[in-house]
Order: structure tokens, then C-alpha cells, then sequence
């Protein structure tokens, strides 16, 4: 059980905390632990300065779980906000911690994405907004290193149950033994009516005091009426059946016979009941949803073992209320649950045959893959997801060769990284392959090939990524043929591997042979086709031809709009694209704008914090920049910048790219010093994740360059730039609008080490190739002008340094106004410097 600062301020007895979120149901037979408990509410209130956890531990079935349900219950007075966490798989603590986010006032999982949601909602416990006075309850953690990170720290409270004595060196811990004499009586005396003391002891000492085994033998003699006498003797007979079997078990013999006992009891009442809790012990130990046993097809019905069991639903709903009776499962009907206990779970396992329990398994996989709500990409769906991710692994779905059900797990996959947990999703995705790669051109193995390139592509494994989809890409050619559907879906995607190696020539030809296969397959406007198109208007931009980039982004954006198959994120997306592309081509009041309206949209229909609307957010950043609005763009740069670190980390490129407009602006608004602080961490980071030679590390070296310039450093950002240009050559070519640039701050750098004439000739030939290659009104274009013409005055040359100045500033006017801060800089003869924003690959 664990502790984090709060002040014990007395809370009356009556009070309900604001938030109460997936607690069980109250044992209301739950008798005695009373010391327990008062131990651990002292730990708990005592401890004011501590900030790691206590742990509450022990072997299966001594009622761990049901003393921190009580704790919950008996102290939730104290609290603003109390909430439930099964922690045993630690997938499903971020989404458990993610499901918090509404009550605190954050965006939902289902629009931010898992990973996010849940990250904000650590954040606001350990700030203690809105609520500082709450309870975290993570439920079975067997490992402290796997929950460790997500445990917070704050002035709530955190309890913690486990199995796992490894707990003890890590934290205070308190041990839960099974019940003392006394509490196994008055337990008994309240669960069984009309039995005494005596016989009570004699139960308890039979079954030792184990709580699980007691709960059981309570509820078999409730229901039945069994006299104490008969019940031992019946446990006698089993216990010795057992001894006699010689099976190894790792569980108590009392709970081994008492468990037995019941099962042989209701078998003979209801043998269909035992059958849906034989089928329930192949689940996972987490709630099963009540209607996952409702949603066969007539087709699917026909291969189930319990088939007439789920085709009767009067029946069906007697059986699931005979196991609660017979306290064999849990029913909860606030969510509408079946919950079987582990032990009780594993113990049915060992005692089937291999036969049977290959049987079940299959018929567990045959309920969740016929539970799936469908499109994974749908945040409608992602709460049913989340429901039965919890089985995915338990149930060993991954060692079904049912095509159906390896949609499924592959569905599950897609939802956690469509909701952002990218690294559960790669974790997932992993052990279905290294159980399904035997298959060798089975096409399940391909799709799960493809969800891993993109989960691997989006975690920032570039590398990896690509060698990944080359390879399975070349495999399915020629298993399937090019023209296959799933081998176009992975076509598109490997196209977006080339840009992030910096080949972007290879990119557009790539995409461009796609986009041909892609409408002959798919039409013009199907969602994966303007995938494609959406793609190939990247790689125009990349390789600096803004003119084809815009015709066809603007014609993507007018079929997504307008397409019933594409999703609000896809309309997002190329919604931002085409802001970026006019900012790119120097309409830089208009790229706000569009801009504007695509972040709107984006917050409204996906989330502050999602993803793509981050991307958005910087791209509006940039765009406002750009139009000389500096102030506006650090308010959005600032807060980009931090959500993204916060949720990929430092190294992500997404982060980086954010790194570079937050420095950006930074520079704008006057704040040099913090935004070389913020670059030079920066640039030390590109060449691991990009790799030495590609564009965007030059791009980065190139805004440092700048920034070291302006802080009276032009030794070393001329060595910078000189390095950058020459990369830029050898990678994209001298009329690259990348190149160019970085030719306009070398030139700068000349002039600042006093080099007139190098500086003159470089900006005379870039120039001319920026007026070839964007026209005489460009931003950039006026920007290499406006800088030839103090080089022209340097150099002696009056007179063309006059006319062209003439010239440069008539297109200012009208293409920025005069009171933009390029104009105003280039009327006062100061140099302007440009730098270097990475678009989404």
C-alpha cells in the first residue's frame, strides 16, 4: 500500500468522493482484518513526505484484493477520487489510467489516444489538479519495474496488490495472511445461516482459514443447505481422491478440494453452468463483458462447444447467476461482468484434459473475435477494445490459426497504436509473430508485418522500419502480385520509409507508381487512395515543386472532405498539408488561415492533445512566424514542444521537429540564448535518429549555424553552414529550396568574417536559382535579394545595389506589407536570415 504527501485533515464519514471509477462490488460478507486495515490507514496518513508506495502481498486466495476493495469503501470519505486499476498486464494500466482523464478535466483516450491520456492524467495526479486528495488502486502488479513509471507521485495515495514478495525490497510492504481462527468463524457464522461456533472452527481448521476456500464452502452450503458434517465428509473423500491422483499442485490442497467440491455439486445441479465456467477460466482474470457470450453468428454458432447454452438465453442467464451463487465467479452488475479468481481459473485449467483444454481455448477465441466492435480506427470502438485487450494474452489468442481470430488480434493491435500506445501495440504485434512466423506466406504474417513497419515508423526505428517493409513488401509481390489489396496498403506505406532515409526523389517515383496502381484497384476517391495522394503531395514538397504539391493537396482535401469512407483524422491531415504547402510557396497570411481552420477542426474532432493536431498546432506555429506574428507563435510553439517530449520522449522525431519551431521562435521573439541552449541538445540528437548524411540533420545544423552567428559565433556557424550546404548538394541538388536557404545564411556568414566578395558572388547565384526555382515575389527569394543588396553596397557597387533595392522592397510591399519584420529588417539594411522547418513525413 502506498503513500505520497496529503494532510489528515478529518473528512466526515458520509461524504462520497467526486470520482469514483471501477472499484468491485463491496464484499458484503467481507468480516474481521480489522487491525489490517487500521495498519494500513495509518500507513497511509502517517507517512506525509513519502513518495514510493506500500505493497500488499501474499499467495493466491488469501483476499488481497477483497481488503483493498474494503479499504476503498471504508475510507472513501477521505477522498476526492478513487479509482480501480488491474494491473497485472501492464498494457492495460495505461488504459485503465487513461479512462481517468474525463473526471480530471482532460481530453478522453478516444480523442487524444491512449498513450497521451493517460500521461496527462499522471500528471494531473502529481500536481494534485483538480483533486489532491486520491486513491490509485493497482490491482495485482507482480512486477515493480513494470508499473514503476506509472504509479504516481503526489498528494494522493497508492495501494498496491501483488503476489510477488519482490515488493519487500522495494517498498514498505504489509503482509495479508489468511484469516485467524476467530475471523474464519464470524465469517462463516455470517455467510452460512443456522451454523454455530464450534462447527464453524471445525470448517475453518479443515480448510485453513483460507478466506477463498471459506468463501466457497460457505456459499455451497447457503445454497444447498449442507449440513457441516456432510460437507467434511465430502471434502474428505475429495482431499483423499486427490492425494490418491498424486497431482502436483501449486495451490492449497483445502482450496484444491474445496474448489472441487463445488464444481462436483453444481455440476450435478446445472452441468451447464460448470461448462461456462470451465470456458471462463481460458479468459484472462480480468471481468469478461456479460455480452461477449451473445454474439455469435448462426455460422460461428455452429462450430461453439456451449452453442446450446448460448442459444438460451434464460438458460445462459441462470448458469452465469448459479456461479455467483455458488461464489465460483464474481458477478458485477454495475458493469455487467463475470470475473473468475485466478486460482479458481487456473485450477479448472489443470484439472481438463489437453484435449478439452484446446477445446475451450478455441471456444474463448471464438467469443472474442466475435465480440470486436469492428473499425479499430473508430474512437466509438476503442472503449469495447480496451474491454477485451485484457484476454488477448491470458487466452493465448495468439496461438489460434483461425483466420477470424487473427484478425482480431491483429484488430487489437490496430486500436492500441490508432489510440497511441505505440509501445504496447510494437510489444503485441511482436508475439504474435514469433508465434505465427512459422507460417511463413500466411497472410496474417504479412498484415502483422505491416502493422509493425508503422508502428515502428512512428516510434521513430526508421531503420528498422524500412528493412522491415522492403522485405515484406518484395515477399508479397510475389506471393500475391502487385496488384493485391494488401500488397497496395503496404505499398503506400514503404513510401513513407524512403522519405524518412531523406531519399525523397525515390519517395516521389515510389508514390507515383503507387497512386497508379492504387486508382486502378481502388478508384479515385476510395480513403486509400487519397492516402496515396495525400503522400505524393509530401513528396512534391520535398523535392521542392509546391506547385504540383498544391494541385493535387488541394484535390485530396476536396475528396476527403467529401468522402464518406474517410475518417475526421485523414481530413485532418490533408487539411494541414494544404496550409503547409501555400506557407511553403510564401502565402504566408493565407497558410494562417487555412491553417487556423485546421487546427479548430482538429481540437474539435480529435483532441488538444492529439497527435495530429499537435502537428497541426506546429505547423500553424511556423505559418505564424512566418507572417510576422511572433508572440501568437511561441504561445503555440511552447506548449507543442512540451506535449510532445512528454508523450514520445526526447529522441522522437515528432519531438525534435518541435524542438526546432519552439527554437525558432524563440529566436523571434528576441530569447537567443535559451533557443541556442534548446539547439544545440537538438542538433546532438538529429544524427542518431536520422543518421548522419540526411537532410533534416543538415536543416537542424543549419537553424544552429544561425543562431550561433547571432550570438557572435561566426567562426563556427560559417564551419556549420559550409558543411550543411555541401550536404545538401551531394543529398538534394544546389536548386533545392533547402539549399538555398542554407546558401542565404552562408552568404551572411561571409559577410559577418568580413568576406564581401565570397559573400557577393554566393548570393548573385543563389539568387538567380531561387527566382528560377520559386519566382521573383517568394519570401525567400526577397530575403537572398535584400541581403544581395548589402553585399552589392559593400562591394562598391552603388548603383545596382540601388536598383535592385528598389525593386526588392515595391515586392515587400506587396507581397508582406511594410510592416512585416522581414520588410522592416530589409528597409533598415540589416540582413535577414531564414531557417529550417521539418514537415511530417
Amino acid at each position: 500500500m502506498a503513500v505520497s504527501q496529503s494532510s489528515g485533515v478529518a473528512r466526515e464519514p458520509g461524504r462520497q468522493p467526486q470520482v469514483w471509477g471501477k472499484v468491485p462490488q463491496r464484499n458484503k460478507n467481507f468480516t474481521g482484518r480489522d487491525d489490517l486495515l487500521e495498519k494500513l490507514h495509518e500507513g497511509i496518513t502517517s507517512q506525509v513526505t513519502a513518495v514510493v508506495p506500500h505493497a500488499l502481498h501474499g499467495f493466491g486466495g488469501v483476499g488481497k484484493t477483497h481488503v483493498a476493495i474494503e479499504y476503498a469503501y471504508r475510507y472513501r470519505h477521505e477522498y476526492d477520487l478513487v479509482w480501480w486499476i488491474p494491473a497485472d498486464q501492464p498494457m492495460l494500466v495505461r488504459s485503465s489510467l487513461a479512462g481517468l482523464a474525463p473526471h480530471l478535466g482532460l481530453p478522453p483516450s478516444n480523442v487524444t489516444g491512449i498513450e497521451d491520456a493517460a500521461a496527462a492524467v499522471l500528471d494531473a495526479l502529481r500536481r494534485g489538479e483538480p483533486y489532491a486528495r486520491w486513491l490509485l488502486v493497482f490491482d495485482n502488479a507482480e512486477q515493480p519495474e513494470e508499473i514503476n513509471d506509472v504509479v504516481p507521485r503526489g498528494p494522493g495515495h497508492v495501494l498496491i496488490t501483488s503476489r510477488n514478495h519482490a515488493w519487500q525490497g522495494v517498498v514498505d510492504t504489509v503482509p495479508v495472511d489468511v484469516f485467524s481462527r476467530q475471523e474464519s468463524v464470524e465469517f462463516l457464522c455470517k455467510r452460512v445461516r443456522g451454523i454455530g461456533p464450534q462447527d464453524a472452527s471445525r470448517l475453518a481448521r479443515e480448510l485453513g482459514d483460507l478466506p477463498l476456500a471459506l468463501e466457497q464452502a460457505g456459499a455451497l452450503q447457503a445454497e444447498t443447505g449442507m449440513s457441516v458434517d456432510e460437507y467434511l465428509r465430502l471434502l474428505h473423500e475429495r482431499t483423499a481422491q486427490l492425494l490418491d491422483a498424486n497431482k502436483p499442485s501449486d495451490y492449497p490442497l483445502s482450496m484444491t478440494a474445496a474448489w472441487a467440491l463445488s464444481v462436483s455439486q453444481l455440476e450435478a445441479k446445472l452441468p451447464e453452468a460448470v461448462e461456462l465456467l470451465k470456458c471462463c477460466a481460458f479468459f484472462g482474470p480480468e471481468p469478461i463483458p456479460r455480452d461477449v457470450f451473445g454474439k455469435l453468428t448462426d455460422e460461428q454458432m455452429s462450430r461453439s462447444r456451449l452453442a446450446g447454452l448460448l442459444a438460451n438465453p434464460i438458460l445462459l442467464s441462470k448458469a452465469i447467476r448459479e456461479l455467483g451463487r455458488y461464489a465460483l465467479a464474481r458477478i458485477d452488475s454495475g458493469s455487467r461482468t463475470v470475473q473468475v479468481h485466478r486460482l479458481v481459473q487456473a485450477l479448472l485449467r489443470e484439472d481438463v484434459s489437453e484435449e478439452d483444454r484446446q477445446a475451450f481455448r478455441d471456444e474463448v477465441h471464438l467469443l472474442l473475435a466475435a465480440a470486436a466492435p469492428g473499425d479499430p480506427n473508430d474512437t466509438e470502438a476503442w472503449p469495447r477494445y480496451a474491454e477485451l485487450l485484457g484476454h488477448v494474452t491470458p487466452a493465448r489468442v495468439k496461438a489460434s490459426g483461425d483466420p477470424a481470430v487473427r484478425r482480431f488480434a491483429l484488430e487489437t493491435v490496430r486500436y492500441l497504436y490508432s489510440s497511441g500506445d505505440y509501445p504496447s501495440a510494437r510489444d503485441l504485434v511482436q508475439e504474435f509473430l514469433q508465434e505465427w512466423d512459422a507460417g511463413g506466406d500466411d497472410p496474417s504474417v504479412f498484415s502483422a508485418r505491416w502493422h509493425l513497419g508503422i508502428i515502428l515508423r512512428e516510434l521513430g526505428e526508421y531503420e528498422a522500419a524500412f528493412e522491415l517493409n522492403q522485405a515484406t513488401l518484395q515477399r508479397m509481390r510475389e506471393v500475391h502480385g502487385p496488384e493485391h489489396e494488401e500488397t497496395l496498403l503496404l505499398t503506400n506505406s514503404h513510401g513513407a520509409d524512403f522519405r524518412t532515409r531523406g531519399d525523397f526523389t525515390a519517395a516521389l517515383e515510389h508514390d507515383l507508381e503507387s497512386l497508379r496502381r492504387h486508382r486502378e484497384v481502388f478508384g479515385d476517391s476510395s480513403p486509400s487512395t487519397l492516402k496515396v495522394m495525400n503522400n505524393l503531395a509530401v513528396d512534391y514538397l520535398l523535392v521542392g515543386d509546391y506547385e504540383k504539391a498544391l494541385e493535387l493537396q488541394e484535390d485530396t482535401f476536396r475528396r476527403s472532405s467529401r468522402s464518406p469512407g474517410a475518417s475526421k483524422l485523414e481530413e485532418v491531415i490533408t487539411w494541414n498539408g494544404l496550409a503547409r504547402i501555400v506557407r511553403l510557396r510564401g502565402g504566408y497570411f493565407e497558410a494562417c488561415d487555412t491553417g487556423e481552420d485546421a487546427y479548430e477542426f482538429a481540437v474539435q474532432t480529435l483532441g488538444a492533445d492529439h497527435l495530429w493536431t499537435l502537428r497541426t498546432a506546429k505547423d500553424l506555429s511556423i505559418a505564424k512566424r512566418r507572417a510576422g506574428l511572433v508572440d501568437e507563435a511561441l504561445e503555440l510553439a511552447q506548449p507543442t514542444f512540451e506535449r510532445m517530449e512528454r508523450v514520445f520522449g526526447r529522441d522522437h522525431p515528432d519531438t525534435l521537429a518541435a524542438a526546432l519551431c519552439l527554437a525558432n521562435a524563440l529566436r523571434a521573439t528576441g530569447e537567443t540564448a535559451g533557443a541556442l541552449e534548446l539547439l544545440r541538445d537538438t542538433a546532438g540528437r538529429y544524427p542518431r535518429i536520422f543518421g548522419e548524411d540526411h537532410p533534416f540533420r543538415y536543416g537542424c545544423d543549419m537553424n544552429l549555424a544561425l543562431l550561433l552567428r547571432v550570438n557572435g559565433d561566426a567562426e563556427e556557424a560559417h564551419r556549420l553552414d559550409d558543411e550543411s550546404l555541401t550536404g545538401f548538394d551531394e543529398r538534394l541538388g544546389r536548386d533545392h529550396h533547402y539549399s538555398l536557404t542554407c546558401a542565404i545564411n552562408l552568404a551572411s556568414d561571409l559577410a559577418a568574417l568580413g568576406e564581401g566578395a565570397q559573400a557577393r558572388g554566393l548570393g548573385e547565384d543563389t539568387l538567380g536559382r531561387l527566382r528560377n526555382l520559386l519566382g521573383e515575389d517568394h519570401p525567400l527569394t526577397l530575403a537572398g535579394a535584400a541581403n544581395l543588396v548589402a553585399d552589392l553596397r559593400a562591394t562598391g557597387a552603388g548603383d545596382e545595389a540601388e536598383a535592385l533595392a528598389q525593386d526588392t522592397f515595391e515586392r515587400y510591399r506587396r507581397v508582406l506589407g511594410e510592416d512585416h519584420p522581414d520588410a522592416r529588417v530589409a528597409a533598415a539594411g540589416e540582413r535577414l536570415d531564414f531557417d529550417f522547418d521539418p514537415p511530417a513525413l
